[in-house]
């Protein structure tokens, strides 16, 4: 058994799962260099440190742009990177957009596009489709990030507004060959969400991102409304021939991050419980059931014996009802506080592993057996905090935030629980 301190076990079970999907996994996926030119283009919070990554590695002629979120750029020499708004797009990200489809035009049959791609693509190759202006995407987005959507529903959405997502990136490669290097964020790994699939064919149409804005109710701005019932240019569909140039490797996800943690976990001396990386659902109801697993090994030793660790990833939504700050990961370790009351031996940590929670600056937090009692010594209600959607500001008075800064990967949500 570890002689570590609860929150040493739970730090360090983070940091193993993070190492285990670093960027630095796309080297053994590199293709071969072509007969003329090669070009990166690619998006997401890890898109400039793969990138970084990629040239040092690469033996020949380099040239390309990736964007990703503000402040986690990379030093690099031939490959340009440029900084856009997470999660809802700005300018930036429009602008990052034209360059990289600047980037692949007019290539040959002889040239390679390599497309490095991870969660937060979506958001930063934000280029609308014709018609349609960038505050009519901003308050797309800003809706559908406040109405409790899936990522698959809002990016069958992003894809059916844009001019580059859903496939459009390959078409504009074509004919040069095409292999996009990915990093899953997203439940399924599947490509065409990861990002909203820019390099692979979509299987959502405009009825389906029609139907998520019925669903959702969402007051759309009069150019998109128009836009989606026009259905002007629908996205390439799987076995469209226009993108057999196009080949795509995952190189991390969220599932490697949690069994490398469980790994660590097992050798430490606990006994775990992998509940998987396809956890959805409002972070706060999910924390419920977390909740009562974690009562019954503590009263059970069932499913697992104490000392036990339960562990899951996935990526949980959280509908806006209040004016509070904080991402899914804070909500869910609000409510998580709140069912477990203090239960003796209890301990969790919950983060994002790009290192940001929503758009806060901590990548998480941390609760304890005392979490609540301390924060009622604040004049602080667990209950209060929930309601206001407030689990940064909670956790930040109790100085529990945990702050990483960007880890330059993204496999979504890191969530683990110890049962002593």
């Amino acid at each position: 058994m570890s002689r570590l301190s609860p929150q040493e076990v739970l730090r360090r079970l983070f940091d193993v799962a993070v190492a285990s999907v670093k960027p630095e996994r796309l080297l053994d996926h590199l293709p071969p260099p072509p007969r003329g030119r090669t070009v990166v283009v690619g998006a997401g919070k890890a898109a400039a440190e793969m990138a970084r990554i990629l040239e040092n590695a690469w033996p020949g002629e380099l040239s390309g742009v990736v964007a990703t979120r503000y402040g986690h750029a990379a030093p690099t020499r031939r490959i340009e990177v440029l900084e856009a708004s997470h999660p809802v797009p700005d300018e930036a990200g429009c602008a990052a957009a034209r360059r990289i489809l600047d980037a692949v035009g007019g290539l040959t049959a002889d040239d390679l596009v390599i497309c490095l791609l991870s969660g937060g693509g979506s958001a930063l190759l934000s280029l609308p489709a014709d018609g349609i202006s960038l505050a009519d995407k901003q308050e797309v987005s800003r809706q559908l990030l406040a109405c409790g959507a899936g990522i698959d529903e809002m990016n069958a959405v992003r894809k059916h507004l844009s001019a580059i997502k859903g496939g459009r990136l390959a078409l504009a490669c074509a004919p040069a060959r095409l292999v996009t290097l990915a990093i899953s964020d997203v439940v399924g790994d599947d490509p065409a969400v990861i990002a909203s699939g820019p390099t692979v064919a979509d299987p959502t149409t405009y009825a389906d991102a029609r139907a998520v804005i019925a669903k959702y109710g969402l007051a759309l701005p009069p150019a998109v409304r128009a836009h989606l019932a026009a259905e002007p240019d629908e996205t390439p569909k799987p076995g469209d021939a226009r993108l057999a140039h196009a080949e795509y490797r995952l190189i991390a996800a969220p599932q490697q991050a949690l069994r490398a943690a469980e790994a660590e976990a097992r050798r430490l001396g606990y006994d775990v419980l992998l509940l998987g990386d396809s956890i959805e659902g409002e972070a706060r109801e999910v924390a419920k059931v977390h909740a009562g697993i974690a009562r019954q090994i503590a009263l059970r030793d069932a499913p697992v014996a104490r000392p036990a660790l339960i562990l899951s990833g996935g990526e949980t939504t959280v509908t806006l009802r209040g004016k509070g700050r904080g991402g899914r990961n804070s909500e869910f370790l609000l409510a998580l506080a709140i069912a477990l009351n203090g239960l003796l031996g209890a301990y969790a940590l919950a983060a994002d592993t790009d290192g940001i929670d929503g758009s806060e600056d901590n990548a998480g937090a941390w609760i304890a057996p005392d979490t609540l009692a301390r924060a009622a010594a604040l004049g602080l209600r667990a209950q209060d905090s929930l309601a206001d959607n407030d689990g940064y500001g909670f956790f930040a008075a109790l100085d529990d935030l945990l702050i990483t800064g960007p880890t330059h990967t993204n496999v979504n949500d890191f969530r683990a629980i110890l049962l002593l």
